[in-house]
């Protein structure tokens, strides 16, 4: 596989580290995930089947756990030795933590020459807010993705989805396989930064590119898009669709499909900055166009003429999508003494080297005795440290 050969020293819990390292064991590296005599909080949300939560089976599958009590020397002299043995060390806590934990940067060197050390922080490594706690909303908020999400009457909105924490968790990945490659090339270690706020300021691109060039703020415009018009939900005789000409070739492929080829006439839809100004007549236009058929009709109709248009599905339509099913993003995984577990598949593919699930998501300290082992612990030392 893509990072057979790689071992991770995982010392993330919750969400953003967990996802970084799913992903890297996904392609296979050896995952060692880290745990405290309490394991990671999230084995204790979401719904649990037959004492298993499947929030925490879907972000820590191919991961082997060992228990280590940190708070001891025991503890920390395990920890050390897997580090010895590492090529990469994951973290998650608070900057600072690891170097009152006595594995700083120098530290880490020491211990592996080479090493990988990949930190993900709320705010990053430095800077005035680097001591501040951060969760997922928290970086919403402060990210400027909130203040553009949502519309005027509603005012700021997050999203659902705990997107910072899952950007960060991709940047941290890509870093460190970026981080592994220029170590092949000189044998040189690195220390690789993600945070939940430059993540989601990153993913803001398309916006903030014009909010630099020319100072105005961007208006949160719900599901209308903010550069472009027509472009949104459009209400069908049996419900919404979503609609996406992005391009003046393709709006005019729509207006073909609609009938509305009229409108090519109107000096207030000649160009797409145009129809922006007025977001609110052109969308009524298609509006009253795309309520004389149905869903189904307009699925047809408009992607056959070349418009991206698709329905608002549910998860119970996204799981049993033909296309979703087709690309094998619905995984059952057998977890031992918990049953089968559905999950998410694999975003990326690969050709040669598919990315797979060897090993469901461990329980709690599940491979302590076999990890120590391999590390060169003795028996007494291993007994001493499962106490």
């Amino acid at each position: 596989m893509q990072l057979s050969g790689i071992r991770v020293i995982d010392l993330t819990r919750i969400l953003s580290g967990p996802f970084c390292t799913m992903l890297l064991a996904d392609m296979g590296a050896d995952v060692v995930k880290i745990e405290t005599p309490e394991g990671d909080p999230v084995r204790a949300q979401g719904e649990i089947v037959d004492g298993l939560s499947w929030y925490f089976a879907s972000f820590n599958r191919n991961k082997r756990s060992v228990q280590l009590d940190l708070k001891s020397e025991a503890g920390m002299a395990a920890l050390r030795r897997l580090i010895a043995g590492a090529d990469v060390v994951v973290d998650n806590f608070r900057p600072g933590v690891m170097e009152r934990m006595g594995l700083g940067w120098e530290q880490l060197r020491a211990l592996a020459p080479g090493i990988v050390h990949t930190r993900v922080s709320g705010f990053g490594q430095s800077g005035p807010y680097v001591d501040r706690p951060a969760f997922d909303f928290i970086a919403q908020a402060m990210s400027g993705f909130m203040s553009m999400n949502g519309t005027p009457e509603t005012g700021p909105m997050r999203s659902t989805l705990p997107i910072s924490d899952l950007i960060a968790g991709c940047y941290a990945a890509l870093g460190t396989a970026a981080a592994l490659v220029r170590r092949a090339r000189t044998g040189q270690g690195e220390r690789v930064g993600a945070s939940l706020v430059d993540g989601l300021i990153s993913f803001g691109a398309f916006a903030s590119a014009d909010f630099l060039a020319s100072g105005r703020l961007p208006v949160p415009t719900g599901n209308d898009h903010l550069l472009v018009a027509p472009y949104g939900l459009f209400t069908a005789s049996d419900g919404e669709i979503a609609v996406a000409p992005s391009n003046d070739a393709v709006y005019h492929k729509l207006l073909q499909a609609l009938e509305l080829t009229h409108l090519r006439e109107d000096p207030r839809f000649a160009t797409n900055a145009l129809r922006v100004q007025h977001r609110a007549a052109i969308n009524a236009h298609v509006n009253v166009a795309v309520s004389r058929h149905d869903k189904a009709h307009w699925i047809a109709t408009l992607n056959a003429a070349g418009v991206p248009c698709g329905t608002v599905m549910n998860l119970a339509e996204v799981y049993s999508d033909p296309q979703v099913l087709s690309q094998q993003m619905v995984l059952e995984v057998d977890h031992p003494g918990h049953g089968p577990v559905r999950m998410n598949g694999f975003p990326v593919k690969f050709s040669e080297a598919p990315c797979a699930v060897r090993l469901p998501a461990p329980d709690p300290g599940a491979h302590t005795a076999e990890v120590l082992r391999e590390a060169g612990l003795s028996e007494a030392e291993i007994a001493a440290v499962s106490r």
